[in-house]
């Protein structure tokens, strides 16, 4: 008896491997599930660069309205110029290996879920280091003599009985007072979209709170305690994200000194007795990205506040090893980003 010949619907042309075709799928969902997770970094300025390590991100400084006197020569002032230099950081990567003979035993279909959880992976981790630079970007010094660097609202601004753990209300009127910050530092907020980011925690205080369900405060745009509904605050569009790391210790992990850093140290990749799973950063993770946000609840900023340069977007490689039998499930960035104007970030931050 003759043996089948089968026609496999993975493979191009009748000829190659058996699953080229498949293999685009997890590409696509990969891409799909990132762009879902992520959110951060439409809300921030980005430049993409062919070739190189490094990019300039310019900025420029306001001149003066003046008189002129009948008869005198007009010359021009002088406009400031300055410039952000944002490096590249090592290549980013989110990995699995798939073994064949695992795949055969198995009864259900992994790749998808993997799939998810590498492109899940990488949005969490972008997101995570954006914000982390925009409130480095709201504790940066200004970048032109006399424009303004960034800035806090603290509780005690707010009011002497503020608590942002437990009032709605109080985080209404610091984001207010953030936006306010910015308008008398003058940033375009009537011109550019003013955004919020804040940890789960904090947003349903606010949804909740009477001040976003009152149509005077909201607007009038369906505000309702059935559906828990809350989009923007005075004009801010509130992101909802468990990506920063918001009341934590965002350095270098040691027992002795710094026992709350959640960066790892050499113990061991994702050591649980130190951080949870989540919360891991390898002890690779730039200097530059590392900040105390023990107190920080939550940040206001437009979008001039971070550069983001992108060398590489998000890439998919899927390489049958041979020697190993399996299948190496690799998605791949190379990005670098850094604060760019601190005037245009607000912290939010308890005593």
């Amino acid at each position: 008896m003759a043996d089948a010949t089968p026609s496999r619907l993975g493979q191009i042309n009748a000829t190659g491997a058996t699953d080229a075709l498949f293999l685009k799928k997890f590409s696509g969902e990969i891409l799909t599930r990132y762009e879902h997770t992520r959110k951060l970094k439409p809300l921030v300025r980005v430049r993409t660069i062919e070739n190189g390590k490094s990019a300039q991100f310019p900025a420029t400084y306001r001149v003066k309205a003046r008189y002129h006197t009948p008869g005198s020569e007009i010359v021009g002032q002088k406009i400031k110029h300055q410039e952000i230099t944002v490096t590249l950081d090592d290549l980013l990567i989110a990995d699995t290996f798939v073994s064949k003979i695992d795949e055969l035993r198995n009864h259900y279909d992994v790749r998808a879920p993997y799939a998810n959880e590498l492109g899940d992976a990488l949005a969490l981790f972008e997101d995570r280091t954006i914000a982390q630079c925009l409130v480095k970007a709201s504790r940066g010094a200004e970048l032109f003599v006399g424009d303004g660097g960034g800035t806090f609202i603290p509780e005690s601004l707010v009011g002497g009985s503020a608590d942002f753990t437990t009032s709605g209300s109080d985080l209404i009127a610091a984001m207010n007072m953030a936006k306010q910050k910015m308008e008398e530092g003058r940033v375009p907020v009537d011109t550019m979209q003013v955004n919020a980011l804040l940890l789960p925690a904090q947003w349903y205080l606010i949804a909740n709170s009477d001040k976003n369900l009152n149509t005077q405060y909201n607007g009038g745009n369906g505000a309702s305690i059935a559906h828990t509904a809350l989009k923007t605050v005075s004009d801010i569009v509130i992101q909802k994200s468990n990506a920063p790391l918001f009341r934590k210790n965002v350095t270098l992990y040691n027992a002795s000194t710094n026992a709350t850093g959640i960066v790892q140290d050499s113990g061991g990749l994702y050591d649980t007795t130190k951080v949870s799973f989540e919360d891991s950063l390898n002890n690779d993770y730039p200097t530059k990205y590392q900040l105390d946000l023990t107190n920080t609840v939550g940040v206001v900023w437009v979008e001039p506040a971070v550069a983001y340069l992108q060398l590489m977007g998000l890439a998919m490689d899927f390489p049958w090893d041979a020697r190993r039998r399996g299948t190496l499930m690799l998605a791949e960035m190379a990005i670098g980003m850094d604060a760019l104007r601190s005037k245009c970030a607000v912290e939010i931050r308890i005593d």
